[in-house]
Protein backbone atom coordinates (compact mmCIF):
# COMPACT_ATOMS: atom_id res chain seq x y z
CA UNK A 1 0.00 0.00 0.00
CA UNK A 2 1.43 3.38 -1.03
CA UNK A 3 1.03 6.69 0.76
CA UNK A 4 0.55 9.93 -1.15
CA UNK A 5 0.66 13.57 -0.04
CA UNK A 6 -1.46 16.19 -1.75
CA UNK A 7 -2.19 19.82 -1.09
CA UNK A 8 -5.84 20.61 -0.39
CA UNK A 9 -7.10 24.19 -0.53
CA UNK A 10 -10.27 25.08 1.37
CA UNK A 11 -12.28 28.27 0.92
CA UNK A 12 -15.49 29.45 2.55
CA UNK A 13 -18.28 30.99 0.50
CA UNK A 14 -20.61 33.83 1.46
CA UNK A 15 -23.26 31.36 2.59
CA UNK A 16 -20.87 29.73 5.06
CA UNK A 17 -20.25 26.47 3.14
CA UNK A 18 -16.73 25.16 2.67
CA UNK A 19 -15.24 24.23 -0.71
CA UNK A 20 -12.17 21.97 -0.91
CA UNK A 21 -10.06 21.31 -3.99
CA UNK A 22 -6.95 19.24 -4.69
CA UNK A 23 -5.14 21.20 -7.42
CA UNK A 24 -2.83 18.31 -8.41
CA UNK A 25 -5.72 15.98 -9.23
CA UNK A 26 -7.99 17.35 -11.92
CA UNK A 27 -11.65 17.08 -10.95
CA UNK A 28 -11.05 16.47 -7.24
CA UNK A 29 -13.23 18.88 -5.32
CA UNK A 30 -15.83 18.69 -2.58
CA UNK A 31 -17.98 20.87 -0.39
CA UNK A 32 -19.45 20.65 3.07
CA UNK A 33 -21.40 22.58 5.63
CA UNK A 34 -18.40 22.41 8.00
CA UNK A 35 -14.66 22.38 7.47
CA UNK A 36 -14.50 18.86 8.87
CA UNK A 37 -17.18 17.65 6.46
CA UNK A 38 -15.46 19.22 3.44
CA UNK A 39 -12.12 17.64 4.44
CA UNK A 40 -13.69 14.21 4.97
CA UNK A 41 -15.39 14.35 1.58
CA UNK A 42 -12.28 15.54 -0.30
CA UNK A 43 -10.26 12.75 1.32
CA UNK A 44 -12.72 10.19 -0.05
CA UNK A 45 -12.73 11.87 -3.46
CA UNK A 46 -8.91 11.77 -3.59
CA UNK A 47 -8.84 8.09 -2.56
CA UNK A 48 -11.37 7.17 -5.26
CA UNK A 49 -9.45 9.20 -7.86
CA UNK A 50 -6.16 7.46 -7.01
CA UNK A 51 -7.77 4.00 -6.96
CA UNK A 52 -9.32 4.66 -10.37
CA UNK A 53 -6.01 5.83 -11.85
CA UNK A 54 -4.20 2.79 -10.45
CA UNK A 55 -6.85 0.38 -11.81
CA UNK A 56 -6.42 1.97 -15.25
CA UNK A 57 -2.63 1.85 -15.14
CA UNK A 58 -2.35 5.62 -15.06
CA UNK A 59 0.41 7.59 -13.36
CA UNK A 60 -0.36 9.31 -10.07
CA UNK A 61 0.70 12.97 -10.42
CA UNK A 62 3.42 14.08 -8.06
CA UNK A 63 3.33 17.57 -6.62
CA UNK A 64 6.49 19.43 -7.46
CA UNK A 65 5.96 22.62 -5.48
CA UNK A 66 3.34 24.44 -3.47
CA UNK A 67 3.48 27.75 -1.67
CA UNK A 68 1.41 30.66 -0.51
CA UNK A 69 2.01 33.97 -2.17
CA UNK A 70 1.27 37.28 -0.49
CA UNK A 71 -0.15 39.68 -3.04
CA UNK A 72 -0.56 43.34 -2.11
CA UNK A 73 -2.97 45.39 -4.22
Amino acid sequence: MNAYNFTVVVTKDEGGSFFAICPALQGCYANGETLEEALAVIENVIKMHIEDRLENGEVIPEEVYSSQLKIVV
